[in-house]
């Protein structure tokens, strides 16, 4: 077996959902699953396949998007791997749905951050292992930001 790390790549001011599932209906139940929660979203969706054609499938409203999506999972190359890339949206107002569709299987982040996947490599093929979400905390919050954390929760409308 061979590890290896790809960095995904996604223009900024774009959040991703990352994850598994296990069926070629996925791509579609996904594309209703953002349209319907989130229609002022953006977004490009794409799904690796692992049996049968095995292709990249893809749904979206924002060809851009949608490119950016295939582009990151033909990089990964692991089976039934599935991205969401999405602008004008969080994966909070999303996640749930995703992970309630009846193919997810997991869901192995949901971020703007940078993304670093860790891939096994076998005789087989590809899987993902798991995920590295940003950078690594430099302290613990103090009293100024714990105010600051509450303020902007409240400012976007996310806390009373």
């Amino acid at each position: 077996m061979e590890l290896k790390t790809i960095r995904m790549e996604f223009p900024e001011g774009c959040n991703i959902i990352l994850g598994q599932s296990h069926f070629i209906k996925t791509v579609e139940d996904l594309y209703e699953i953002m349209t319907t929660h989130l229609p002022q979203a953006k977004f490009g969706i794409a799904f690796c396949e692992a049996s049968g054609k095995r292709l990249i499938r893809f749904e979206g409203n924002d060809q851009k998007l949608i490119e950016v999506a295939c582009k990151n999972l033909e990089r990964i190359a692991a089976g039934h791997t599935f991205l969401i890339v999405m602008k004008n949206a969080y994966p909070i107002n999303v996640i749930n749905a995703v992970k309630n569709c009846q193919e997810v299987c997991r869901v192995f982040c949901a971020t703007a951050n940078p993304v670093e996947v860790i891939v096994a490599e076998t005789e087989q093929g590809r899987g993902i292992i798991g995920v590295i979400d940003g950078y690594p905390p430099l302290a613990i919050e103090g009293e100024e930001d714990r105010k600051e954390r509450k303020e902007f929760l409240r400012k976007i409308g996310y806390k009373l």
